[in-house]
């Protein structure tokens, strides 16, 4: 339910920036804003309302047709045949398509185009016809290679799969679907990635290859729940579903099948809903419950009938006679055999047929792309005998050139590069010796800080687990274990931030922070440590105190300052952190009544190959590493950090970082 209030929300918001466009005083029918709105409204109500989706796309298409807005004209048309597509009416949905990659080709807008053409070739894979569909697929590939239109190439490819899919050919469809999976790796969006895994999911499940397809289902279910998108979760929950039935563990089959049942109730998707209702007449058939098969296997049959979907009134047929033969109705039984039998052998005489098609139709486009590159190379070998003739005055030139100024040149070149050589060296030399610093301060806090707490910890749970400790001994070492758990993941936060700083792995980006917000969080983080140890802590920090910095450096700043100030402070003590707003910079302090530190170690402190490892005032143990980290952070947001101490009187951290107005100024 929380999936359907989200679509609602997007719909609301939509609907409402309409509403406020129209009550503008310069409002016009004729705004593209206004008439792009209408046509998002209507995508928006594709699988839930598509009554709405058709009012509003005819709407946006006369419209854009009277404010002459060609781009509204070609969406509106997508949109009307994505009305009739999942309408069952195929022949309608083409016409639409056909119009808008028309129009699309004519005003030269590529994208649009490619995606109609993607459109137009499934709906002619819908009727049967492949031949034609993968003709459009294919013209389809080539404008998005062109145009480096990476996701319409990777919903291309998932595309294609499925026409393999349809003759069984599961090698053939899974290599289609993982070059899908690569570019979508390549771009970073999850949900176009998790619409990949759960095709390649149904096809390992097909395929009987049921780890993987769970694998990668629970993957892309994941993705769906978070992001909140109906009808790719209702599909991947059947799919989930159809695992478990090949399991033969109907129960669980049936759950998941309710589970894209419930959410089918929100959507508007025939086709998606046929194979769920199969499915789930199947798992029934399989528990024995005749009765409820029957429902759902006639749902299916009747909803293939109206949509034209033979492969669905094939698996519903058999399923049907199946049924009415355990009932001892031979009649029914016989007469959905019969349509069940004509069905499959319609759908076999045609298959090799197909397959020949859409082997003819590759073979010819490539060829046709084949000859396009051989009229190109024919044409560019002329032109290349000009560049050669060029090429060889140039050649003349440059060695007459040479000539008159050769002992001058080459002198100044070979000096030239002995220098840079030698400034290379030098730089090789430095980076090397600073990554060997690196790898081994990171082996050194690994194996001294680390390895410890995690060889106790092993310790323990093999005494525990061979006997030799009881349940009670090993719970009176939780809190002890707590804080060793506690200290590695801070450590390993450090580290991992350090690590990042030290292999030119992070990135400074400067943003405009709210410094009281950054406090409060990690007060509130660090809360359980300060009232084990009574330790008061207090926030002098302004509300709306803002800076311009990085917010996730300044955080790991403050974690860490808090962090060894709590170390260091002895039971019922106090910490005050605050902020003092100068002209140019905020100055900012965290200080405590701790053990104090000598000179010494305050000259120690801030040393970037320090591996100097302290123990607080009750033992708890530190890498040296965090002050490090926190002056490399302070210095890439243009601060700086310094320290007063004394033995037995406390520590004052102080750092600064520029103030918001600079920003504003220099912007200005």
């Amino acid at each position: 339910m929380k999936s359907a209030k989200a679509q609602d929300s997007n719909r609301d918001t939509l609907i409402n920036e309409i509403e406020q466009i129209k009550e503008s005083e310069k409002f016009s029918t004729k705004d593209t804003i206004y008439i792009n709105s209408l046509i998002a409204l209507a995508k928006e109500y594709r699988f839930h309302n598509l009554d709405s989706l058709l009012i509003l796309g005819k709407e946006s298409l006369d419209l854009s047709k009277k404010a002459k807005f060609k781009n509204g004209e070609i969406s509106s048309y997508h949109a009307l045949g994505g009305y009739y597509s999942d309408k069952g009416k195929t022949d309608q949905a083409i016409e639409y398509f056909i119009k808008a990659s028309n129009l699309a080709d004519k005003i030269g807008n590529h994208f649009l185009e490619a995606r109609t053409l993607n459109d137009l070739a499934k709906e002619y894979w819908y009727k049967g016809e492949y031949s034609k569909a993968l003709k459009w697929y294919l013209a389809t590939m080539e404008i998005a290679e062109k145009y480096d239109f990476k996701n319409i190439i990777s919903i291309v490819n998932d595309n294609i799969a499925h026409l393999y899919l349809e003759q069984q050919d599961y090698e053939q469809a899974m290599v289609f679907l993982q070059k899908s999976k690569s570019i979508h790796e390549e771009i970073g969006n999850p949900v176009f990635l998790a619409e990949t895994l759960s095709n390649i999911a149904s096809t390992y499940a097909d395929m009987n290859e049921l780890d993987y397809a769970m694998y990668n289902i629970n993957v892309s279910i994941a993705t769906f729940e978070k992001e909140r998108i109906l009808e790719w979760l209702a599909f991947c929950y059947e799919i989930k579903g159809k695992i478990y039935l090949k399991k033969n563990k109907n129960t669980w089959a049936l759950y998941w099948y309710k589970q894209s049942e419930l959410l089918h109730q929100e959507i508007e998707d025939d086709r998606g809903k046929i194979d769920l209702l199969n499915g789930m007449s199947e798992a029934y058939l399989n528990l024995e419950r005749d009765s409820i098969a029957e429902v759902y296997a006639l749902n299916a049959f009747d909803l293939s009938k109206k949509i034209g979907l033979r492969s669905g009134i094939k698996n519903s047929t058999q399923k049907l006679s199946k049924i009415f033969k355990n009932k001892k109705d031979f009649e029914k039984s016989l007469w959905y055999h019969e349509v069940y039998q004509a069905t499959y052998e319609s759908l076999s005489a045609t298959s090799n047929e197909k397959a020949l098609n859409m082997l003819k139709t590759r073979v010819e486009y490539d060829q046709q792309k084949q000859q396009l590159i051989l009229d190109n190379k024919k044409a560019l070998a002329k032109q290349k005998i000009y560049i050669y003739v060029f090429i060889v005055i140039l050649f003349i030139f440059a060695i007459i050139t040479l000539i008159i100024h050769r002992n001058e040149q080459e002198q100044k070149k070979l000096n030239l590069e002995l220098r840079n050589k030698k400034n290379d060296l030098e730089e090789k030399q430095a980076y090397l010796n600073e990554l060997n610093q690196t790898k081994n301060k990171l082996f050194s806090i690994i194996g001294h800080d680390l390895r410890g707490p995690i060889g106790a910890f092993q310790g323990l749970l093999k005494l525990f687990k061979e006997g030799e400790m009881t349940k009670d001994e090993f719970l009176n070492f939780v809190p002890k274990l707590k804080v060793d758990i506690d200290t590695i993941s801070f450590t390993l936060n450090n580290l991992l931030s350090w690590g990042q700083t030290q292999m030119n792995g992070s990135i400074t980006k400067h943003a405009v922070t709210n410094l009281d917000c950054i406090v409060e969080e990690n007060m509130a983080l660090l809360s359980e440590i300060a009232e084990a140890k009574s330790i008061s802590l207090i926030n002098r920090v302004e509300p709306n105190c803002q800076i311009w910095s990085d917010p996730n450096q300044i955080d790991i700043i403050i974690r860490n300052l808090l962090s060894n100030a709590l170390k260091f402070t002895p039971n019922n003590g106090q910490i005050v952190i605050g902020a003092i707003q100068k002209i140019k910079t905020c100055e900012i302090y965290v200080k405590d009544n701790g053990m104090g530190m000598s000179e010494d170690i305050i000259n120690k402190l801030f040393e970037k190959d320090s591996n100097h490892t302290t123990y607080g005032t009750n033992n708890e143990k530190g890498t040296g590493l965090g002050l490090s980290l926190c002056k490399e952070m302070v210095e890439k947001n243009n601060g700086k950090i310094w320290v007063h101490s004394a033995v037995g009187k406390g520590s004052s951290f102080y750092f600064t970082i520029p103030r918001i107005q600079n920003r504003y100024k220099e912007s200005a």
